[in-house]
């Protein structure tokens, strides 16, 4: 009976490494495999938490079935998420983010923090998806204008059924305040510079006040080198904040066990290509050990798999359908890609959105004589075009925000300060960095970015600082014409930059008196018109390559 018994089990520890194997090269992952497989996590709790899942619904049905894992081996579970949930795919944006919050109560999670994409469909939408969340939504930092008080509750106690009482507080970036647009963001306001950092103190204060024996930061900030300047990572929370054992983290999409000096941090990436785990010793109170799970190649759970498929093939059977092909690669990465550099994705974009606004001649009109120029920021860009068929699904993943083509008019000068500050820390990674077309420029990193005075939208303050001084960036040409600093000139840009989000400040200034209008126009319509009508419904070997308009000394 012994031999039997110890057989079997050894069968059932085989099928459950099987289940969750992953390619040879990922050899830690074995090792995050075996913690589940030969483990007794009887008195323990174990928090799993997720960030940036971005739309990816069929991921909830990995976290669902580590979940069944983990409980099957005696652990309490909790699961957490750090953000934009809501933004990524045509399976969310086309519910403006409901569908995420489904699969979250689908899989039953705990608690989850607001990322800065939440807001992208406004802020009355997310109050409105999240009226529906079946798990505690917690942030401290983000304040209604016309009380004063949080948008949500700051923290939560949550207690165990072994009596482990565990503290969360949520926490937004502040640069969502122009990482989105600041039109969606009216009724909400975000704490900056030591209001951000007293507000998560205050936070944790009050658990501690209620006892929690560990403190959990579930925070939206990321570890971007652009995010540093104003001290938003979730290492410089860390390094302010005291009275926290553990940060989640989302925003940079980061894959990470450890903050850079061995700070207790933890985030998984993005799009469920990690799980992260957390082990608490239920009696002892401590954490025992944090890593990651890989989910390629594992098992999903049946349940939520049909759930999320049944979201997926509504959504396929209207923009599933091919309308154009592509003979080249076209280039929707962050870095290197549109966050850094000019790519054949950006320069197909731009011009899109200016044949959309001059094919009927109305702007010619409106603006005789003046040059026209494209500008989108690459932030807005994302997700790459393979050689192949072409889907309006593709067009939506690629501009997944329901942004529509805007126009501004601005002087050289202006323009020359927007191309200035959405390039202060080129070549390191940054959402506002222009992606052009109809003008040649020059862009010099070795010279130091002149920081002025902070940008504000309205009354509250930006993340980006405007330019002191035109130094790094120069414009060679406008449509082929010199370029001229007193000249006008009309820039097609999207909602989003016109309105001042990330580094445009300078565009929301013309466009706010005026010198501008919204066409309505969707950003990814534009884009499907101008390839069936303009290419003949063949992305050819005229997008191989960038179009070498922009140059860059490093």
């Amino acid at each position: 009976m012994r031999r039997t018994r110890k057989f079997l089990a050894t069968v059932l520890a085989l099928a459950l490494l099987l289940a969750f194997a992953v390619p040879a090269s990922a050899a830690y992952d074995y090792a995050a495999n075996a913690k589940i497989v030969n483990s007794d996590y009887s008195g323990k709790t174990v928090i799993l938490h997720s960030n940036d899942v971005h739309g990816a619904l069929d991921g909830y049905a990995y976290m669902a079935q580590v979940k069944a894992r983990f409980e099957a081996s005696g652990a309490d579970v909790i699961l957490a998420d750090a953000g934009d949930f809501c933004q990524g795919t045509v399976y969310v944006s086309t519910t403006k983010g409901a569908s995420a919050v489904t699969m979250m109560n689908e899989v039953g999670y705990d608690v989850a923090t607001l990322g800065n994409h939440e807001f992208d469909y406004g802020d009355a939408r997310l109050i409105k998806n999240l009226e529906r969340a079946q798990f505690k939504v917690i942030c401290a930092d983000v304040y209604r204008n016309s009380t004063g008080e949080t948008l949500y509750d700051p923290s939560v106690l949550i207690e165990t059924e072994n009596g482990l009482k565990l503290g969360f507080f949520g926490l937004e970036t502040p640069e969502t305040a122009t990482k989105v647009n600041p039109s969606m963001t009216k009724e909400v306001s975000f704490a900056t510079f030591d209001d951000f950092y007293a507000s998560a103190q205050l936070a944790v204060d009050g658990l501690k006040a209620q006892g929690a024996d560990l403190i959990f930061g579930l925070v939206h900030l990321g570890v971007d080198d652009e995010s540093a300047e104003n001290g938003y990572r979730s290492i410089d929370l860390y390094d302010k904040v005291s009275g926290i054992d553990f940060l989640i983290d989302g925003h940079s999409h980061t894959v990470m066990t450890a903050g850079e000096n061995g700070e207790p941090i933890q985030s998984t990436g993005t799009a469920f290509a990690y799980i992260g785990v957390i082990i608490i010793d239920n009696e002892t109170k401590e954490i025992e050990d944090n890593f990651l799970m890989q989910t390629a190649g594992k098992q999903q759970d049946v349940l939520t798999y049909a759930t999320a498929q049944a979201i997926i093939r509504t959504i396929d059977a209207e923009f599933g359908k091919v309308f154009a092909t592509s003979e080249v690669f076209l280039n929707g990465e962050r870095d290197p890609g549109n966050r850094t550099e000019e790519t054949n994705l950006g320069n197909l974009i731009t011009k899109a959105m200016v044949w959309s606004v001059e094919k009927d001649g109305s702007l010619a009109e409106q603006y005789p004589g003046l040059p026209v120029v494209g500008i989108a920021n690459g932030g807005g860009i994302r997700a790459s075009i393979e050689p192949g068929e072409v889907t309006m699904k593709d067009i939506n993943t690629v501009l997944p925000f329901g942004s529509t083509v805007a126009v501004v008019c601005v002087t050289g000068r202006e323009l020359l300060e927007a191309l200035e500050a959405s390039t202060y820390c080129t070549p390191q990674a940054v959402g506002g960095f222009p992606q052009t077309c109809g003008f040649e420029w020059t862009l010099d990193t070795t010279v130091p970015y002149d920081q002025g005075k902070l940008y504000v939208l309205g009354d509250k303050e930006s993340s980006y600082y405007a330019p002191a001084s035109i130094r790094r960036v120069t414009i060679q040409t406008v449509n082929g014409e010199p370029f001229a600093e007193d000249k006008l000139y009309v820039v097609v840009t999207n909602d989003f930059c016109a309105a001042g989000g990330d580094t445009y400040n300078v565009f929301n200034r013309a466009y706010s008196q005026g010198f501008g209008f919204d066409t309505g126009i969707l950003m990814d319509l534009a884009v499907i018109d101008y390839i069936t009508e303009v290419l003949g419904g063949v992305i050819g070997e005229e997008y191989a390559e960038p179009s070498g308009m922009v140059h860059q000394i490093r």
